[in-house]
């Protein structure tokens, strides 16, 4: 029998609808998912359970597959002594995060995939990444650990349950804290009840400190050479990016913009930024962003281009504002489903090649471009012939346009034109190359912070394919997504939704439901926002801490609850998102309740972000922002008419911490906002759109001319 791959009978997985777990469906390996029926399959057979985590986009995910879990004889080994899970961690992240430390501790660090070694009940004895098959420079392989476990759980199972218990003592202490008694003493705070300490230590004069250490760290560790903090490999500074921003929209020093654009330069000029088709990779393998690893996720995306956009408002540099629109065009092309929801992420490899699809060779182009455009193309993007990575070239910008100009003596509009042309004829042959996997699922928060990010660009721009492409994907995820219940599931895909959503779905999809009213959508998306964090409050709070965990309270039981993430991650933190869309709704609604539960949901870990700042970085962004006087901003007008356009624009040119926007249809008053505070008495000015500018509830007057928008937000900001 031909036991190739794809003749080989499927395992469990074939049914998944993750593609990361459809993947490995004719692994010879007997995988199943993690469901009721595998770990009590784990109990009944009293065998220890091989977890493996990963993703569709993981490369080395990949290698693993190839060396360990296509290897029969390895295979073989699995199936024996073990029961074989497969997890998507973008399906399961309360199974990734409560794992990952016995990870860290066992490996010294973390990271995918992850390979975990658990009881029947569970607990972890041992964990790394990746593994080779068999031992390779310094490097158990993945064999000899099998083997070794094989032979210590039939013959010296104490030891291995001794350290099960130790690793889940760990992930217990990890993901429940306690606070830090001392820090009080050390702050001055006095001996008073913990919790008060707490609210105390978010006073602003210990903000203040907690930033003024953090920015401190992130001076020590930038690079100057090739913006960004610490050494390769480099990933974007998501939250770092954010702290700085909101800490010069207050306090605009020199020091924090010289972070802030070398690392935003460094970023889209290397090759992690994607030269012809839009979009970042996921981080980069060396210091100057030249390298990348070469998979596309829609999280980094859509914060990168909040971060973009963001940035081109504060610095006024043009080109900001056309990456952060480039990478949203990109999204709107290659992962956008029909039905409007994003898809999760684009695979670095392709025919078995990490980065084949992104990279040229300079006969490549001599085959598509004439000789300008091949003389200017390769002098900007540095395409040589013999490469700049692995024989191949990875396009950057070596040198900038008025550069090439002057070198080859032509106008920089003829340089511009010729780059532009030789762009497009490029971009098309590499689209009929063979394209990477997309993982084309559905996962609720993902969609929540690309919502958003396109929503903000339409604030922004005022580029309608923006937010209506936000309203598409909303409604998508309203639809599919919603159970019958009224909550969220996590994830879909090809029609069937599933999983329990996590606290980061409802945190991140109800803030971009704000952020979608905020840009001029109607009034269902901030009330299904109300709904939905309604929810998110009776499903996930923790009233003993005040603030929230990871899963809902009648989510599945696992080894123990994990509390909610607040330290910095590739995504922000979902405690700190949660706090803002309550913050944000507060004043939206009149709600004062929710302004105070946000406000204990930030007290709770407060002791910490002010011991370890540099880990905490997206939750002091969102204490600097705070500190900013409070701006109710309510634009009065007919949608699409040019006036109100033009008084959105103009709004938009300035960058501002701590306010919430709201609009009224003079002709079309919708009765789900009917009687709020913030719309209240707000109507034209004769026939005119207006804008409110209102701080404390004290409004100035209206402004119906756009030449009299920066002074009256200077008279609200200095009060």
């Amino acid at each position: 029998m031909d036991d190739t791959p794809q003749l080989r009978r499927p395992n469990r997985l074939a049914t998944a609808t993750s593609p990361y777990l459809r993947q490995h469906a004719h692994n010879p390996v007997d995988w199943c998912p993690w469901d009721p029926q595998a770990l009590a399959r784990a109990k009944q057979d009293d065998k220890p359970i091989f977890l493996s985590i990963g993703y569709a986009a993981c490369h080395w995910c990949h290698v693993m597959e190839r060396e360990s879990f296509e290897d029969e004889s390895i295979a073989a080994v699995l199936n024996d002594g073990f029961v074989c899970i497969k997890v998507d961690r973008e399906e399961r992240p309360d199974l990734d995060g409560l794992y990952m430390p016995a990870a860290v501790a066992v490996s010294g660090s973390g990271g995918w995939p992850m390979t975990v070694f658990l009881t029947p009940d569970q607990k972890p004895f041992f964990a790394g990444t990746y593994f080779p098959p068999t031992d390779r420079g310094g490097r158990l392989g993945l064999r000899t650990v099998l083997e070794r476990v094989v032979e210590l759980w039939r013959g010296e199972r104490a030891g291995l349950v001794a350290q099960a218990n130790e690793l889940t003592e760990l992930i217990t202490e990890q993901h429940h804290p306690e606070p830090l008694r001392g820090l009080t003493r050390d702050l001055g705070l006095g001996r008073s009840d913990p919790f008060t300490d707490r609210q105390m230590a978010t006073d602003q004069a210990w903000v203040e400190r907690a930033i003024d250490r953090a920015i401190a760290g992130l001076e020590r560790t930038f690079d100057g050479s090739y913006g960004g903090f610490g050494p390769a490999p480099k990933f974007p500074p998501l939250s770092a990016l954010s702290l700085l921003m909101s800490r010069y929209r207050n306090v605009p020093e020199q020091k924090l913009t010289t972070m802030l654009i070398a690392t935003l330069e460094g970023m889209w000029r290397g090759g992690l930024y994607d030269h012809l088709g839009g979009g970042f990779a996921r981080y980069s393998t060396d210091e100057r962003w030249l390298v990348p690893h070469f998979e596309k996720m829609l999280i980094d995306n859509a914060s990168l281009a909040r971060i973009y956009l963001d940035a081109s408002v504060l610095s006024g540099r043009s080109r900001y504002r056309r990456v952060a629109m480039e990478t949203l065009d990109f999204v709107l092309r290659d992962m956008q489903s029909p039905g409007g929801g994003f898809y999760s992420a684009i695979d670095a490899d392709s025919e078995g090649e990490e980065g084949k699809y992104f990279v040229w060779k300079l006969d490549e182009l001599r085959r598509i471009l004439d000789c300008e455009e091949l003389t200017c193309f390769s002098d900007h993007f540095g395409v040589s012939v013999s490469g700049n990575w692995e024989g191949s070239s990875i396009l950057h910008i070596a040198k900038e346009t008025a550069e090439v100009a002057r070198r080859f003596g032509m106008p920089e509009a003829r340089t511009e034109l010729l780059l532009e042309r030789a762009r497009n004829k490029a971009l098309a042959e590499r689209s009929q190359r063979v394209a990477p996997l997309t993982d084309d699922k559905l996962i609720t928060a993902y969609n929540g912070l690309m919502i958003g990010a396109m929503a903000h660009a339409h604030r922004i721009t005022r580029d309608a394919k923006y937010l209506g492409a936000a309203e598409r994907a909303a409604r998508r995820v309203l639809g599919e997504l919603s159970r019958p219940d009224g909550g969220l599931y996590r994830t879909a895909r090809e029609g069937v939704a599933h999983t329990h959503a996590f606290l980061d779905d409802y945190a991140y999809f109800g803030d971009a439901l704000v952020d979608l009213y905020e840009a001029g959508a109607g009034a269902w998306a901030l009330d299904q926002a109300h709904r939905l964090v309604e929810r998110m409050n009776s499903d996930f709070s923790d009233t003993a801490t005040g603030g929230f965990f990871e899963t809902a309270r009648n989510s599945e039981p696992l080894l123990t609850r994990p509390a909610a993430r607040c330290e910095d991650e590739a995504s922000p933190p979902p405690v700190v998102v949660a706090a803002r869309v309550m913050l944000r709704l507060a004043r939206h609604f009149e709600q004062p309740s929710w302004a105070e539960r946000a406000e204990r949901a930030l007290a709770a870990r407060a002791d910490r972000a002010l011991q370890w700042p540099s880990a905490y970085m997206a939750y002091l962004a969102l204490l600097e922002e705070k500190r900013a006087p409070a701006l109710d901003l309510v634009l009065v007008g007919r949608p699409g008419e040019p006036r109100i356009e033009a008084l959105w624009l103009e709004l938009a040119r300035f960058p501002i911490n701590n306010a919430v926007m709201a609009h009224v249809d003079p002709d079309d008053p919708d009765p789900r906002v009917k009687g709020l505070a913030l719309l209240e008495g707000k109507t034209l000015v004769g026939d005119k759109p207006a804008l409110y500018v209102c701080h404390d509830s004290v409004c100035d007057l209206p402004v119906t001319e756009p030449d009299d928008v920066e002074a009256a937000l200077g008279r609200a900001r200095s009060v």
